[in-house]
């Protein structure tokens, strides 16, 4: 079963796109996720998040993306 790419849903109501496996740890108690780099292959910056936040997650689905 593929599951990337998938969207993090918060309750502040932001949401994060992992598309990377590589790009996120989780753990117990803490969620890392990367944010895609603006250039290059190595990501700028990161998102610490409590997983009690994280309200759903949904798989990304790009072909089916109509628009920008």
């Amino acid at each position: 079963m593929k599951t990337l790419p998938f969207r993090l849903f918060l309750i502040d109501g932001s949401s994060h796109d992992v598309r990377h496996l590589e790009w996120i740890v989780v753990t117990r108690t803490n969620v890392l996720i990367a944010a895609p780099p603006r250039r290059g292959i190595i990501p700028d910056r990161s998102v610490w998040v409590d997983p009690i936040h994280i309200t759903r997650v949904e798989p990304l689905n790009d072909r089916g993306r109509r628009g920008s």
